[in-house]
Formats: structure tokens, sequence, C-alpha cells
């Protein structure tokens, strides 16, 4: 028996879907332009000629970090009053000149986002069906309803799959193990680690699940030692990437062979502190322009790494993979009090064409630390350390060591500064 896809998307040639996605961009930037911050941060972008990824790559990441400010200044607006920062379309009374959001959510920081009135507007239906959900399942949905976008986000993917959907949200464990029981729910959505909660209490009760046989899980790290141990409980579980700002990013098969990227993005890895696409199998930050209009983030830096991983998967599945979760990519730290970025590193590399890459590393003992900046360099010309020894004194303010290294000797695992001191 073959593999069952979602739709015909899912496994159409690559250039046909490479083609249709950067005919999409146009037109996904000019939807962005109606809003007011994009209208600023846009200004003077030719929309109808952003249609390769290099057009695209040469427009600004946007980053949490801005987001959050743009909205907290948005709130306290007397007459340009704005959540949203001006980012999005849709939204309610005055906001939703474009369209009413069915709901509005909070999420950490305190950042804010609309949903739209789609059908599966966050796209999750896709990785409910590579789980193995089907229509006339019932879905045990545990991510929190409250104020998070979470299991909004499972829910309506579900029910465009025609699942039923039990909310049974976070915590109240003995009660959500009672309702899996007697509904006979047939999967799980939610985080990993309250599964294992779930399925430990029934087994300390002697409840039995014989029909919870399939998960889908997010939120969490979701190693393989887990993956085992739940599917000796009779639960086969797979892991999405998805986010509050831009729903759902990648999908894990049964392929097991990393996460397929979603076909309603275009998802780019860019070296941390920049918005630079960095070559392919090399750890970066994870960056997603979403091709909706309600809300239309471009180039929405996630603030997690990872790296895309050559060839297709082995379902049929023909779109890029990505590795998955493989850390943060705010990897600011403080040296002898002063704040240090991975974009100023970046800089540094910027002002020196020999260097290839950077890798600032911090050891010592806090308020007794030092710095060594580690380069890759083509050629080592006189007085390249000495220069580069002046650039990251002139833009850290700080005096750090420089070690020229061979090309490629450096960890590709998306750290620009490693910070390795101890506590006393």
């Amino acid at each position: 028996m073959g593999v069952e896809h979602f739709d015909a998307l899912e496994t159409r040639d690559p250039a046909s879907r490479e083609a249709a996605l950067l005919a999409a961009l146009p037109g996904q930037v000019q939807a962005a332009r109606t809003t007011p911050a994009y209208a600023d941060r846009l200004a003077g972008v030719d929309a109808a000629s952003v249609t390769t990824r290099a057009a695209l790559a040469r427009l600004p990441v946007m980053r949490k970090a801005e987001l959050l400010q743009r909205q907290v200044a948005g709130r306290t607006a007397a007459e340009t009053w704005n959540p949203f920062g001006g980012f999005s379309a849709i939204g309610w009374r005055a906001l939703g000149k474009q369209g009413h959001a069915r709901r509005v959510y909070q999420s950490p920081g305190p950042i804010y986002e609309p949903e739209g009135s789609t059908t599966d507007y966050w796209r999750s239906a896709r990785a409910l069906f590579a789980a193995g959900f089907r229509a006339g399942d019932l879905v045990h949905n545990s991510f929190s309803y409250h104020l998070t976008p979470g299991a909004w986000i499972m829910e309506s993917g579900a029910q465009a799959l025609g699942c039923t959907v039990f909310p049974g949200g976070v915590g109240n464990t003995e009660l959500q193990l009672q309702a899996a029981a007697e509904l006979r729910a047939d999967g799980y959505a939610g985080t990993p680690s309250f599964l294992r909660i779930l399925l430990e209490k029934a087994a300390e009760s002697g409840v039995a699940l014989p029909h919870l046989q399939k998960a889908l899980l997010s939120g969490e790290a979701f190693p393989s030692a887990l993956r085992d141990w739940l599917a000796e409980r009779g639960v086969v579980g797979y892991q999405c990437y998805a986010t509050a700002d831009v729903g759902l990013i990648a999908y894990e098969t049964s392929a097991r062979q990393g996460l397929v990227v979603d076909e309603g993005v275009i998802v780019e890895i860019v070296r941390p502190g920049t918005d630079d696409p960095v070559p392919e199998g090399e750890v970066g930050e994870i960056v997603v322009t979403v091709l909706q209009a309600d809300y239309p983030l471009l180039r929405f830096g996630t603030g997690d790494l990872s790296a895309v991983l050559p060839g297709q998967c082995p379902t049929g599945r023909s779109n890029l993979r990505i590795k998955g979760w493989m850390g943060r990519a705010d990897q600011t730290t403080k040296v002898r009090g002063m704040f240090v970025h991975p974009s100023q590193v970046a800089e540094v590399l910027r002002r020196h064409p020999e260097l290839l890459k950077a890798r600032l590393v911090v050891e010592g003992e806090m308020a007794n630390d030092r710095m060594t900046l580690k380069v890759e360099a083509l050629t080592s010309p006189a007085g390249l350390v000495d220069a580069v020894s002046a650039s990251l004194r002139d833009v850290t303010k700080l005096r750090g060591d420089i070690v020229l290294c061979a090309p490629g000797s450096l960890p590709n695992d998306g750290k620009v500064i490693e910070d390795g001191r101890t506590i006393g």
C-alpha cells in the first residue's frame, strides 16, 4: 500500500512548486504594503520586481523584537492606535477595514496575533494528515485554549479534516484521562510531555486507552527516546513545527527524516544576526514568508535554528526539508558589562572580505571573562589579524583575541556567539 498524501501539492515537481511560490510573491508584497507597518518598511520597493529568492532576500527580516516594539508603540499611540503594530490587514471596528478577524490572541511579550476567517487558517490539517489523522477521528486536543493560539491552530486543522475535537486544554489530568477513555479518543494533539503524563497516569490508575493510537506533538522537543516510549504504549507520535505568528511551518512524516516544509510558506535559512541566506546544509535562523494577505508577514525571523536537508522525503513529498529545531538564533550575551550581539559579529565579517565565517567564544568566569573571535579565512594577508582585532574593538567596544581558522573548520551548529563561561 502506497503512502497517502494530503493533496497533489505535496508531490508536485519541485520546479513547478518554486515557480508557483515565486509567482505569488509580488501579490504578497503588494498586500503587505497596504498595511501601515509594511508601507513604511517597504517604502521604495517595487512589488512587481520581487519574483526571485534573491529579490526576496533583499527585503529586511522582521524579528520578534521589532514586532513587539512596533506593537507597543501602536498600543500607546493616541490617534493611530493599532495593537498589531500596523502589520495586520484584518481586525475589528476601524482595524477591520480589509476583513474581520475571527479571534485575537496574546502570546508572551505580549504580542497579539489575529486569526482570519478562512478554513484551516493556520494550515495544520496537512501536518495532522501526515500524522495519520483522518475524517471521523476524535482528536483529544491538549494545547492551551487560554490566550495563545496553540489549541486553535490544531482545532482548525482537525475540523478542516473532518475530525471531531475534544477541547482538553492543559491541566486537569484526571478529568482529561477520563474523557480520553470514555470518549475513546483516536488521537492526541498537544505537547509530548503532557501526553507522557496522561499515559503514566493511565497506567497508574489502571485505565486502558486502546483507541488512542496517534499523536501530533509540538511546543517542545520530541526526542527519539520519547517517541519509542510512546510507541511501546501503542501511540505513534509525529512532530510539527509551528509558531503563533505564522502557523504551521513544517511537519514530520513516516520517513522520520527531518520536517517537510508546508506548501503555504517560503522558508529561508539566514546567518544569525543578519538577513543573508546561508548555503544549503549550513545551520542558521529560520525565516518564513507566509503566502496569505490577512496577516502578511514577510521574512519573519522565528529566532529558531535549523538547516536544509538535501534531497526529497522518501514518502514522495517533494518540498524542502529542514532538520527540525536546533536551538535559538538570538545568542546575545553580556561581556564585561557590554551586550554583544550576533549582528555585531556579522558586521566584523562584512568589513573583511577575506573572512568566510566567524564564531565569538567567551570563556573564563563571569566578571573575569575573555573573548576570542575565531574566523575562517580564505587568505591571510599581512596585518589581517590586527585589522580584524581593531574592527572587533570598534564594533563591540571590547578587546578580544583573533584566531585564524581554515575554511570549513568551525562547527556547523548555527552558533555565532558561544558562551562557555562558568559562574563564579
